[in-house]
């Protein structure tokens, strides 16, 4: 060190940022950006049967479950400090049909589920995806007729199916279709049923994306998806598109709204957080989920490590909380 040029270093004593980030407690005390189990939604995925539990192939250490099972973990989560739950049915093929009519069959595989659920853990929350894809025989969200998207046709079928969820328990009806118009349907028709505290939470910036691969065979529909979904979920070049489909949805009746992706899209969750005065959420969704999975695994990365930073980046960014597969498992890694 004696060797080292002589500077004159005395301006930094007023300017010495690192004082602040010397010892794990200081940095604890000036942390700006909080993260706790109170932060995440933890989507499942659900099967029929009892006491079953497959492997998503695409998914490592996320299974499908019976209801049974689905029960077991909504016990585990609110003992972990998780708020809330989005669940996901897998419907049977002999359910499905070009009409997704079994998305509002009031006894149907997500409304045992919510039943379920709400009874045995009432004080967790119930967030019922409504999209028709888990129920169509195409893969797609809204109703296809002679290779179209039909838009309205497809409101009248998702309203029918946000009320059955409703009667069965749901806090939360989160629309993911991105149909023109659908939240102002959902909450006149819940409202006029007597479902007023019934909240809706809209996918208002669902981006067409490659990362939904291993969501699509988690519920059924990736190998029947007929062509792609592009007319009605976002281009991802674009942003201020985005922001005119949240305004919408909030002008229509949307108490909270999502960002989906998340991590390759946190431009978009810090323009909504910046213009409107909503809750806006991020979707951490199976792509993301995988990727730091398999990266993990391989040595690539310290998988545990990245996953905590990948989750304060969203709330970071001003998402108020995070839809994601490692909600179990973060929730106990921050709960000691």
């Amino acid at each position: 060190m004696s060797d080292w040029p002589k500077y004159d270093l005395d301006y930094l004593n007023g300017r010495r940022q690192r004082r602040l980030r010397r010892t794990g407690w200081m940095r604890d005390l000036v942390r700006e950006t909080t993260l706790t189990p109170a932060d995440f939604i933890w989507p499942l995925f659900v099967i029929e049967g009892q006491n079953e539990r497959t492997q998503i192939r695409t998914m490592p250490g996320v299974e499908r479950m019976s209801i049974d099972l689905l029960v077991r973990a909504a016990k585990e989560a609110a003992a972990a400090g998780i708020p809330a739950l989005a669940l996901f049915p897998n419907t049977p093929d002999q359910l499905r049909n070009p009409d997704g009519s079994e998305a509002y069959n009031p006894d149907n595989l997500m409304c045992r589920a919510l039943r379920a659920v709400k009874d045995a853990v009432p004080q967790i929350g119930l967030i019922a995806d409504v999209a028709l894809d888990e129920y169509s025989s195409d893969g797609q969200d809204g109703l296809v007729r002679d290779g179209e998207i039909l838009n309205d046709e497809t409101v009248h079928a998702m309203v029918r199916s946000a009320l059955v969820q409703a009667e069965a328990g749901a806090d939360i009806i989160a629309p993911s279709d991105m149909m023109d118009g659908r939240v102002a349907a959902i909450r006149q028709e819940l409202d006029a049923a007597g479902y007023e505290h019934v909240a809706i939470m809209s996918y208002s910036a669902k981006f067409a994306s490659a990362y939904y691969g291993p969501f699509r065979e988690a519920v059924g529909s990736g190998q029947r998806l007929l062509g792609d979904k592009k007319t009605y979920q976002l281009d991802f070049a674009n942003t201020d598109e985005a922001l005119r489909e949240v305004a919408q949805d909030i002008d229509e009746g949307a108490d909270m709204v999502m960002v989906k992706p998340g991590l390759p899209y946190l431009d978009i969750v810090r323009r909504v957080r910046d213009s409107f005065n909503v809750p806006v959420f991020a979707y951490q969704v199976s792509g993301e989920y995988t990727m730091l999975k398999l990266a993990g695994a391989a040595g690539a990365i310290d998988g545990e490590a990245a996953m905590m930073e990948s989750l304060w980046a969203f709330k970071r960014a001003g998402a108020k909380g995070v839809l994601t597969y490692f909600a179990l498992e973060a929730a106990r890694r921050l709960g000691g």
